[in-house]
């Protein structure tokens, strides 16, 4: 069995992935029917997904299966195997796009996979490079991903830079939108109706309204936009400059 003390001692190695574990006990016959790592890793997901990061426990996560917590350690080692199996499952949100699709258009469709993933589940973002995401999903997202990017003709030294740009731009820009929108949300509040309150706090301090303007933070809607239509806007154009970017590269080393 691995301990939370084993995975800091030798992180690299320390992987539910890279475990071929059997269970640690003999099997009860009072152990629950029906229980398994598919059904764990979904609970684990939903719970995630309600609660958040900071809350979640075996203890919790046992409660909502309604067995024990020692009941889990048949399948898993840690709290961290569970969140490892987690991160992977949410990945399989993410679809390759066709492969006869432009290079663009994939990089699109993946880029705004990536960003509702985050969105969608705010604890993972968390949890990036936390572990080494050895899964099935992480794994064939990982392929899609460098498909896509050498899809672009860029000379090999420059894929990693091209891939760094895209997705650390998505995913800053996923884990701020998916962190308001829960902000909102235990407000009580529409991400709109946040935003004009928070506004007018603000305006009541004029040394900080044009501070805050336009802060990731606190978005604002513009143009009679909404929150969301004016982020949408503001996405789309900003991996339009990425990809601009990228086009302007690959000439460029063509050209060379």
């Amino acid at each position: 069995m691995v301990s939370a003390a084993d995975r800091v001692k030798d992180p690299v190695r320390s992987s539910v992935w890279l475990k071929t574990r059997q269970p640690s006990r003999s099997r009860r016959t009072d152990q629950p029917a029906g229980l398994d790592r598919e059904r764990i890793t979904t609970a684990s997901v939903r719970l995630l997904d309600a609660e958040g990061l900071a809350k979640f426990s075996m203890r919790r996560l046992a409660a909502e299966l309604n067995v024990t917590a020692m009941s889990l350690y048949w399948y898993v080692d840690t709290k961290d195997d569970l969140l490892e199996l987690a991160l992977d499952a949410v990945y399989s949100e993410i679809a390759p796009p066709p492969d006869e699709a432009p290079w663009q258009d994939r990089l699109r469709a993946v880029a705004a996979a990536y960003r509702g993933l985050l969105v969608r589940h705010v604890w993972v973002s968390p949890l990036a490079g936390r572990f080494l995401n050895l899964g099935p999903h992480a794994l064939l997202v990982t392929r899609t991903v460098r498909d896509v990017i050498r899809a672009t003709g860029l000379p090999p030294e420059s894929r990693g830079g091209a891939l760094s740009a895209v997705f650390q731009f998505v995913y800053g820009f996923g884990t701020a939108e998916g962190r308001f929108a829960r902000r909102s949300a235990e407000a009580g509040l529409s991400q709109d109706e946040y935003v004009r309150q928070a506004r007018a706090v603000i305006q009541e301090q004029p040394r900080l309204d044009g501070l805050v303007e336009d802060s990731p933070g606190l978005p604002a809607a513009r143009d009679g936009a909404s929150v969301e239509e004016t982020r949408e806007r503001d996405f789309a154009f900003a991996l339009d400059l990425l990809i601009a970017g990228i086009d302007a590269m690959r000439e460029r080393a063509q050209g060379a």
